[in-house]
């Protein structure tokens, strides 16, 4: 089923309304899927929209917020597994962003039900190179990050 929303666009309804889209991430073309929670009637929430919309209109600073909580959460991981101590080549040390970046790449974004989390909630999810099964998502609400982990927190 598809539908045509006015602020979504095109979706395909599979249990989740998504689609393939492009978005810019720090300069580059990102090729991602965008999942959109709703019934197979298409109607979504008001709270729906408005994070979609002010994950838009603040997306420069979602992008450096992602970049900041990816970077503090995978060096506490890495010392965390002691890799510190025992290196590990999955999970080799990094001291800045650049590097990081060098690891992850943007693969999508979620906008779940409005009332689950309250706010105005968003999911980005990223694939990374020291966890290809689980990746790495955040959550964001209110354009802040609240929880960081693996991909399904971002679902």
């Amino acid at each position: 089923m598809i539908t045509e929303d006015n602020i979504f666009g095109e979706l395909t309804y599979d249990f989740v309304w998504s689609k393939e889209t492009t978005i810019e991430f720090l300069g580059e073309t990102a090729e991602i899927a965008l999942i959109v929670n709703g019934g197979e009637d298409g109607a979504f929430e008001d709270g729906q929209y408005a994070a979609y919309q002010s994950l838009i209109e603040n997306w420069d600073s979602v992008q450096a917020a992602a970049v900041d909580a990816v970077f503090e959460h995978y060096i506490k991981e890495w010392h965390e597994l002691g890799y510190d101590v025992e290196p590990n080549k999955d999970y080799p040390p990094i001291v800045t962003r650049e590097q990081l970046l060098q690891m992850i790449t943007l693969t999508g974004i979620t906008v779940p039900y409005a009332e689950l989390y309250g706010g105005r909630s968003i999911g980005i999810c990223f694939d990374c190179s020291w966890d290809a099964e689980n990746g790495v998502g955040l959550r964001f609400n209110d354009e802040k990050v609240i929880e960081v982990g693996h991909q399904d927190i971002a679902m």
